[in-house]
């Protein structure tokens, strides 16, 4: 494992922290870990959805119509 030194944090931003660590029954280390991971987490997120499109399907569906080709198809395979 790596040590991190951050270093200048402002003294109301210490005090934040160290009050949400508390708040989670933690110590600092624990909790800057924590958040450290999850931040690391969202950046995978993100670059994986930059790199990927998502799929959207067609702008208009019929559901009337797909409903009724899908009973067509049930039809016919219950007739052969």
């Amino acid at each position: 494992m790596s040590a991190i030194q951050v270093r200048d944090v402002p003294d109301d931003v210490r005090e934040a922290l160290i009050t949400a660590a508390r708040q989670r029954g933690e110590s600092l280390q624990t909790y800057l870990q924590s958040v450290l991971a999850r931040e690391a987490r969202m950046a995978r997120n993100r670059a994986f959805l930059d790199v990927y499109e998502p799929v959207r399907p067609p702008k208009e569906i019929d559901v009337v119509e797909l409903i009724a080709d899908a009973r067509d198809d049930q039809d016919r395979k219950n007739i052969a």
